[in-house]
């Protein structure tokens, strides 16, 4: 979806109404970090769980940028804030699956 939003495909950009650029490209870029660390820990990697806690930390500061955005006045759909929320809560948890199953096969850069 969000590539869609980007290059605008099918005129999605249309019936997605306000949406928020920077929160566009900050889930593309987090997208590829998912399609990284997802590879990562299939070959069980020990970078993964810090492209995870990249991935975590960046949805965390424009989550932050966001709430700023809407306290100045900015315009924006309700349901960008649940899926922030929920996008944020979901990479939190698989930084924390990959960090306790990496460790446990001793792959985890301290």
């Amino acid at each position: 979806m969000t590539t869609s939003i980007i290059f605008d495909l099918f005129q999605i950009r249309k019936m997605e109404g306000h949406y928020v650029s920077f929160i566009v490209y900050v889930n593309f870029i987090c997208a590829i970090i998912y399609l990284i660390a997802a590879y990562g820990f299939l070959k069980e990697k020990k970078s993964t769980s810090i492209y995870l806690f990249v991935a975590s930390s960046i949805l965390v500061i424009a989550f932050i940028v966001f709430l700023i955005y809407i306290s100045r006045g900015g315009i924006y759909e309700t349901k960008t804030v649940k899926a922030m929320s929920v996008r944020i809560l979901i990479t939190i948890a698989f930084t924390g699956i990959s960090w306790n199953y990496l460790s446990r096969k001793g792959k985890v850069i301290l």
